[in-house]
């Protein structure tokens, strides 16, 4: 029987009190929670906001009772006055799903990639339910139809790969609703969403919480989100709550340094870079780059000879140290663009050309120069430093390749990561033991190891909470000045654009729909897509953009 426990507010539908969950011995601190208290209200959104470590993430896990074996959660947990830490697992995989869902940030990982989207979502009814076939596959038409994926047979057929980052995190908001539960948990589900799919998530959560007068735990790092949903913020830091209060209250009256430090951080977005002075010449150029994606539909049928363009004709200057933004949606083709450019994607027409000369990849020695000139940071650090290795050996791989004797190579990789901001001891470590934050100050040391003339970053910070964001901005432009860098920086937050952009080219579908100054898009978009993109940001009001930018 589950052990039931009065509750005094009949509003309280989840009670965290007291709440510590203690880490192994030898980390950085002795616990991940300490002395937790919350409350989740029926009809009610409460943020939590932090940066990565703060204990955000454990909170909505020691609340599922999904927190690794190694872990324990002590105080009191109660749901609806009955006592979750008290509660056996069978128990609490009953609860899963039926009264408390979950919405996971990469639903990517946390759907199976070999089970059909539709057996996924019918596996919550076939645990929880008698349901027959006929109810559940109406249950499943349903709760589709709620999330607004409309085209129902096409989304029960697919595969997870087969379907985009939106679709993906709607299925997952899907599963987790279909049962209609009380309480919602939320982790970081919008992080890696481009501005326009994150709106649409966002109006999605906050229409459902309406209808179902769901409470919902909503974690991120986004204060522009929780300008959007919440109406209570609790603010994290080392697993201690630092401040909470009223989402207005704690976004316009920070009490806490540290919540004003975060505050600080967030993107703000601007009117754009003043103009480059005096003529520059072009650094690196493309002319008609494209490439085309064969679209197959699959070993029985015949090949559709619709083919999809990831670039389409594309041409794009970037003068000596200037600093080009590409930005779009998610599928826009700015990722594709920065592998062409840099030759890890294979074009099918076009040109790349470099200091006004035409690149010639089929041909080992000026592909060899050109990799030492051009490099690039990749979105996901962690995915692109090998694991097997000590990040002194991953620095100085390159220079290693292109000549440079092993013990100068090692000992200036050591020097690379005190200019990027790590302490030279760490150079003996492995990726897997440093945050993100620090990971992609080793991929920002790594390319710049063979003193490139132009650094591609493809989505560097989209990953990272805002005060780390803020720390690999300054440190990407204070190496720019330093060593007299041209970027090419591809993002889709418009407010990061607007602060290191000189230049922008807005792309929509393989295509640059928009190509001008900073301050011209920001102030002035042309293209109907653009002001679309500056409507989608979350946030927009509370962030204090000067009027011409609301109005855009």
């Amino acid at each position: 029987m589950p052990n039931l426990i009065e509750t005094i507010d009949p509003q309280v539908i989840v009670s965290l009190e007291d709440v510590s969950v203690a880490l192994p011995k030898g980390g950085d601190r002795a616990f991940g929670i300490q002395g937790l208290n919350l409350k989740l209200r029926r009809n009610e959104v409460v943020c939590v906001v932090g940066e990565s470590g703060s204990g955000k993430s454990l909170t909505a896990r020691a609340i599922t009772g999904l927190l690794p074996d190694s872990l324990r959660a002590s105080g009191r947990i109660l749901l609806d006055g009955e006592s979750l830490l008290e509660a056996g697992e069978r128990r609490l995989r009953d609860l899963r799903g039926a009264e408390i869902g979950m919405v996971f940030q990469e639903p990517m990982t946390a759907l199976n990639p070999l089970m059909r989207v539709g057996k996924q979502i019918e596996e919550v009814l076939l645990i929880h339910t008698q349901l027959d076939t006929r109810a559940r596959r109406e249950k499943l038409e349903e709760i589709l139809l709620e999330v607004h994926l409309n085209d129902i047979e096409r989304v029960l057929s697919s595969y997870p790969h087969e379907l985009s980052g939106g679709q993906r995190q709607r299925v997952m908001i899907a599963m987790a609703l279909i049962l209609h539960p009380g309480v919602l948990l939320a982790d970081e589900p919008t992080t890696a969403l481009d501005v326009t799919t994150q709106a649409q998530v966002l109006r999605l959560i906050s229409e459902l919480q309406r209808k179902h007068a769901m409470a919902i735990l909503f974690i991120t790092h986004d204060f522009g989100v929780v300008a959007e949903i919440a109406d209570r913020v609790v603010v994290m830091r080392d697993g201690r709550v630092v401040e909470s209060g009223l989402a207005e209250d704690v976004l316009q009256n920070p009490k806490h340094d540290y919540t004003r430090a975060l505050l600080a951080a967030v993107p703000k977005l601007t009117t754009g870079r003043s103009a480059l002075q005096g003529e520059r010449p072009i650094k690196i150029s493309t002319t008609q780059l494209t490439k085309i994606y064969h679209q197959s539909g699959g070993w029985w049928r015949r090949k559709d000879r619709k083919n999809s363009s990831g670039v389409k004709a594309t041409d794009i200057q970037v003068r000596r140290g200037e600093t080009l933004g590409i930005v779009g949606e998610s599928g826009s083709g700015k990722s594709t663009l920065a592998r062409l450019i840099v030759n890890l994607l294979e074009a099918d027409a076009g040109a790349v050309h470099l200091d006004g000369k035409a690149v010639d990849f089929q041909h080992a020695v000026p592909s060899k120069a050109f990799r030492k000139k051009v490099q690039i940071v990749f979105q996901d650090p962690f995915g692109s430093l090998n694991p097997r290795l000590r990040v002194v050996d991953i620095i100085a791989a390159g220079p290693i390749v292109h000549g440079v004797p092993r013990s100068q190579a090692l000992s200036r990789a050591r020097e690379l990561l005190e200019l990027v901001g790590l302490e030279s001891q760490a150079a003996d470590r492995y990726p897997h033991q440093f945050s993100g934050g620090q990971r992609q100050r080793i991929a920002v040391a790594r390319a710049i190891a063979l003193e490139p003339e132009v650094l591609v970053a493809d989505e560097p910070l989209s990953a990272l909470d805002v005060s780390v964001q803020a720390q690999v901005l300054r440190l990407l432009e204070d190496l720019k000045q330093r060593l007299g860098l041209t970027m090419i920086f591809i993002t889709h937050d418009l407010r990061v654009a607007s602060q290191v952009c000189d230049t922008v080219a807005v792309m929509r579908l393989g295509e640059v729909v928009e190509y001008a100054s900073a301050q011209k898009v920001f102030t002035q978009p042309d293209h109907p897509y653009t002001q679309q993109l500056f409507q989608s940001i979350p946030g927009r009001i509370w962030s204090g953009a000067a009027p011409e930018l609301l109005a855009a």
